[in-house]
């Protein structure tokens, strides 16, 4: 059964950068998923960031990071990150790696992570 454990979150203020790491593991080898990051605000929903469909060439973001966040992968090591850039106080949330059956945008997630606390000062 497939884990996913995020690390890298923290205390950042606004105008700073913080890369968030997804590592994978306990799938089988030719078990093949997308990855996605999403975050939860305090008092509201949780809502998708980024997701990388395939390779780096697919990756979507959630309008609110364009520009400012990329999603990539190590396919040799299993790992996910999810580099933010110029971060501001409303990127303030807890941030969730996953993994999604491949191809669906990350509307088919199996495998959450617990969650890495990232809180951005103004």
């Amino acid at each position: 059964q497939l884990q996913v454990v995020e690390s890298g979150g923290g205390l950042v203020q606004a105008g700073g950068s913080l890369r968030l790491s997804c590592a994978t593991s306990g799938g089988s080898p030719a078990e093949y998923y997308d990855i996605g990051w999403f975050r939860q605000a305090p008092g509201k929903e949780r809502e998708g960031v980024a997701c990388l469909i395939g390779s780096e060439d697919g990756a979507v973001y959630a309008d609110s990071v364009k520009g400012r966040f990329t999603i990539s992968r190590d396919t040799a090591t299993n790992t996910g990150y999810l580099q933010m850039n110029s971060v501001q106080p409303e990127d303030t949330a807890i941030y969730y790696c996953a993994a999604s059956r491949p191809f669906k945008h990350c509307l088919a997630v199996y495998a959450w992570g617990r969650g890495t606390q990232v809180t951005v000062s103004s």
